[in-house]
């Protein structure tokens, strides 16, 4: 009996709930897409779950998730064992290990690039961390899975990784649906008829209000820190949205994002960070016509699914958003929605140990 050991580092970790939400997806795929005699162990830190759907057995390990993380970096793994293990992230057993003889081998992710392209937007100790953990992933990973080829050109400039990268992209978490309540869910979020969905920071927005001043709508800012909700809304007034038309949104629930994302005129995804954009992914799931600026990363993710524009393209991407050219992206988001799942993912997944 074979057994492929996930790593369920983020799980009940408000930190980074995409990264929770796809590891918890991928888990249920590798179960719907097991090789015969071939098993499944979640490895949770302690005061992880006991019972993991998809998961044949859990594996819980005596440290918790922040002292684990400390002590993985250290190349501490007492107690975590070895065979095919894979970390839906960079935390990982980074060790040595005999995958010939012994058939141990570890696979980690990597979703985001900002550590190490735009270190400024995040901690010191977060900046720490992923650079500290892909120095032991360019040591001891048998494969470093990214979910784009962009990513994948940008991460093999960091490091000697040889043929090891590999590209399989997310998909939006299992049962990211639009709620039968969605009218209400905008209602209590404050949601006019006409307004944008938009994600990225002050620095990169500016285009989007203005293109939102435009079509008389108002904008909705997602996934935005409190720390920078200032910077956002002196954006907005230097391109002449009012305040009362800007609202800047921490972290939503699903069913609330599926509402918001479900009603706006289009998703505008203004950050070209090499970075998996999980709000793209759900807007083409649910037919959101998307306009993203134009990135690698964006241009691997979206293809012909909506609009890849520079920064002066967002006005006239937006009326057509908003006029004639709705229902045309909308379909094409529902098409290119199609070449993302999480049974692909997980099927790509298990061909890769198989590989290894």
């Amino acid at each position: 009996m074979a057994v492929l050991r996930v790593v369920l580092d983020q799980v009940n970790d408000v930190v980074e709930p995409d990264q929770a939400d796809a590891a918890l997806s991928l888990v249920r795929a590798l179960a719907a897409t097991a090789p015969p005699k071939c098993e499944i162990e979640a490895i949770v830190p302690a005061g992880g779950e006991s019972m993991v759907a998809g998961a044949d057995t859990v594996h819980r390990l005596g440290l918790a998730r922040r002292e684990l993380a400390g002590a993985w970096q250290l190349g501490v793994v007492a107690g975590v064992g070895g065979g095919m293990i894979h970390a839906p992230g960079l935390l990982a057993p980074l060790v040595k290990h005999d995958r010939a003889n012994d058939y141990d081998q570890t696979v980690v992710t990597v979703w985001d690039l900002s550590p190490w392209v735009a270190p400024e937007q995040l901690s010191r100790a977060s900046v720490l961390w992923h650079r500290g953990m892909l120095k032991r992933a360019v040591k001891h990973a048998d494969a470093i899975v990214v979910p784009t080829h962009a990513m994948a050109e940008q991460l093999a400039d960091l490091g000697r990784f040889g043929d090891r990268i590999r590209v399989i992209p997310g998909a939006a978490a299992e049962g990211f649906t639009i709620p039968p309540d969605a009218a209400g869910r905008r209602i209590a979020l404050g949601a006019p008829a006409r307004y944008l969905v938009a994600t990225g920071g002050a620095a990169v927005l500016e285009p989007v209000f203005a293109a939102a001043v435009a079509v008389d709508a108002d904008v909705f800012v997602l996934d935005a820190p409190d720390a920078a909700a200032s910077a956002i809304a002196g954006a907005a007034a230097a391109a002449g949205l009012p305040a009362p038309r800007v609202h800047v949104i921490g972290r939503l629930d699903a069913p609330d994002r599926a509402a918001l994302l479900a009603g706006a005129l289009a998703l505008a995804a203004a950050d070209p960070a090499p970075a998996w954009p999980w709000r793209m992914i759900e807007a083409l799931a649910l037919g959101v016509p998307v306009i993203a600026a134009d990135s690698g990363v964006h241009r691997d993710v979206l293809a012909e699914g909506g609009l890849l524009v520079g920064p002066d393209g967002f006005a006239d991407a937006v009326r057509n958003a908003a006029g004639e050219g709705a229902r045309r992206l909308s379909v094409l988001a529902a098409d290119r929605s199609r070449a993302y799942s999480w049974t692909g993912s997980a099927e790509r997944v298990w061909t890769l140990h198989a590989e290894l």
